[in-house]
């Protein structure tokens, strides 16, 4: 199938599980003949670095409506900048990529703290607003998204040589595929009133943590807990008994207790399959590496 744009639109921050690697898995568990399909509505409620947005929007140009949500209101106010005013961000980005590029290494540190001091005061404009998130995930530890109780960034600086912090021809090929995009902010349950036949839905929650530990401390100063895992659950099934199509990623509990099965109890009346995924965050390079991921869906005729 033709792709329609020249320059592949992509994420344009990092983010900790993103599905890049998973999308070959995602496409095998939708319908055979979901390219044939006209006119179908994509929903995707935990957005995060939208690896599977800007990949099956470019893939599947019979999707010709898309609604993405997320809680986080400033990877929110990012997207909706790219959609609306790119280039305005560009320049942003440029000066702030200047100014970083031009010290050394002990005085980028303090800069990046002094832009971290300045994101966490959420009194900028969106422009700045959106700026900042960028900067930061590109030059913080890990790309990681952080926050404390107080839902303030707090992820510490990490010493890249050279970060790419404007990277103008993917914010601009992104700002293409968002223009056919409704862009909302909140809780994830607001997107069911999309819920029709011919409609699919992505869910990329945050993953129920498989250690105490790797949970680091939180997407959401609110957290996503097993009661929240269980509402999800919940709309899953409200969203199928109207006849939408779902996948939906997360953790394998197996990877670590071969006797937990909270998801496959969870989701028995859906599908179920565990797929390899790379473990792209650990502070030990010898801690990463392949691990199980489910994929959970309600789709009958997959490939």
């Amino acid at each position: 199938m033709k792709r329609l744009y020249t320059y592949p639109a992509k994420p344009f921050v990092k983010w900790v599980g993103g599905k890049t690697q998973l999308l070959d898995d995602i496409k095998k568990t939708l319908p055979c003949d979901f390219s044939h399909r006209a006119e179908v509505t994509y929903v995707e409620p935990f957005v995060g670095g939208g690896a599977v947005l800007f990949w099956i929007l470019q893939e599947y140009p019979n999707i010709t409506r898309a609604i993405i949500n997320d809680i986080n209101s400033e990877l929110i106010c990012t997207y909706r900048v790219i959609k609306s005013d790119v280039e305005k961000l560009i320049v942003e980005l440029t000066q702030i990529q200047s100014e970083y590029f031009a010290l050394d290494e002990v005085a980028r540190k303090n800069y990046y703290l002094l832009q971290r001091e300045h994101f966490n005061k959420r009194n900028n404009s969106d422009i700045e607003t959106a700026a900042l998130f960028i900067f930061l995930n590109r030059t913080c530890f890990n790309g990681l998204y952080r926050v404390n109780s107080k839902g303030q960034f707090n992820v510490p600086h990490g010493r890249y040589t050279n970060p790419k912090i404007c990277d103008a021809d993917t914010l601009r090929a992104d700002s293409a595929i968002l223009q056919r995009v409704e862009i909302l902010c909140g809780d994830f349950a607001q997107t069911g009133k999309y819920a029709d036949e011919n409609v699919l839905y992505y869910f990329d929650p945050p993953y129920r943590p498989l250690t105490e530990t790797s949970a680091f401390t939180s997407y959401a100063k609110d957290g996503f807990d097993d009661a929240e895992q269980m509402r999800l659950r919940d709309f899953c099934e409200q969203i199928a008994t109207r006849k939408s199509l779902f996948v939906a990623s997360n953790s394998d509990p197996q990877n670590v207790d071969n006797g937990d099965n909270f998801f496959d109890h969870l989701y028995n009346r859906f599908s179920i399959k565990r797929v390899s995924a790379a473990r792209m965050i650990n502070s030990k390079g010898n801690g990463r590496g392949a691990i199980s991921e489910i994929m959970i869906s309600n789709v009958a005729n997959a490939y």
